[in-house]
């Protein structure tokens, strides 16, 4: 069944005059289901975990279609992924209604230095039985398309900031930022899941993003997939059983 983000990328393409061309790929015939060329597709391998946060990916306009975008990971793995694209003079109705949805307590992640220092926070409340879950807002997009996001984003405005402050360099090598505290989305939703309590899930989104990292590279070398490599030995190991495509 298509995630959010799937639906997102068929309907930006049904908007778009001209086809999607992915940088250095455009010779690739691809899986509609993990974006990898189908030499190496990667859906047998598809893991998925219950957790008490949801995502909600804020997309810039040609983020879904872009292959190496990792928003499309977090909504393999986390249930409750929800994703809108992002216009500068218009909202999604539907985004604004996930917002203020009373079963849903949103919260914004971006850095701290950005925002007013009122409305920053570095970790969220403990949970309450029946209370709100969490759900964390990411600006899916170039740092500079992000920062411009989250500047002319008013309805934004009222979140708190979760600003992270991790320990840890990204391990992200297909698209790069000049800043090494830069991470990847999917890095991100990880490092949020951790703070929400849904280790496992965190632990299963960083080992998938570590897979699709591995096929991702091997076909770009015009080698194949390694299905005992040490990315799918800890997939397995997370108890996430499939056998080679």
């Amino acid at each position: 069944m298509p995630h959010a983000v799937s639906l997102l990328r068929a309907a930006r393409l049904a908007r778009s005059a001209k086809p999607f061309l992915a940088r250095g790929g455009s010779k690739w015939v691809r899986c509609e289901g993990c974006r990898l060329p189908v030499s190496h597709c990667l859906c047998a391998a598809r893991p998925g975990v219950a957790t008490r946060a949801g995502v909600c990916l804020l997309m810039a306009d040609i983020e879904p279609l872009k292959p190496t975008n990792t928003g499309w990971l977090v909504a393999d793995v986390v249930p409750d992924t929800f994703a809108f694209g992002w216009a500068r003079t218009e909202v999604d109705p539907a985004l604004l209604a996930l917002l203020d949805d009373p079963r849903w307590a949103p919260v914004l992640v971006f850095p701290g230095e950005y925002a007013e220092p009122g409305r920053v926070v570095h970790a969220l409340p403990a949970p309450e039985p029946g209370g709100r879950r969490p759900l964390f807002v990411l600006l899916d997009a170039t740092w500079s398309e992000s920062r411009k996001m989250f500047r002319k984003s008013p309805y934004l405005a009222r979140l708190p900031v979760l600003s992270l402050l991790p320990e840890q360099v990204s391990a992200y090598v297909l698209r790069r930022s000049q800043r090494e505290d830069h991470f990847c989305t999917s890095e991100v939703a990880a490092l949020c899941l951790g703070l929400a309590g849904d280790a496992r899930a965190a632990q299963m989104l960083e080992a998938w993003l570590a897979v699709f990292t591995h096929h991702y590279v091997q076909a770009r070398h015009q080698l194949p997939a390694a299905w005992d490599c040490a990315a799918h030995a800890r997939l397995r190991a997370l108890g996430v059983q499939y056998a080679p495509m």
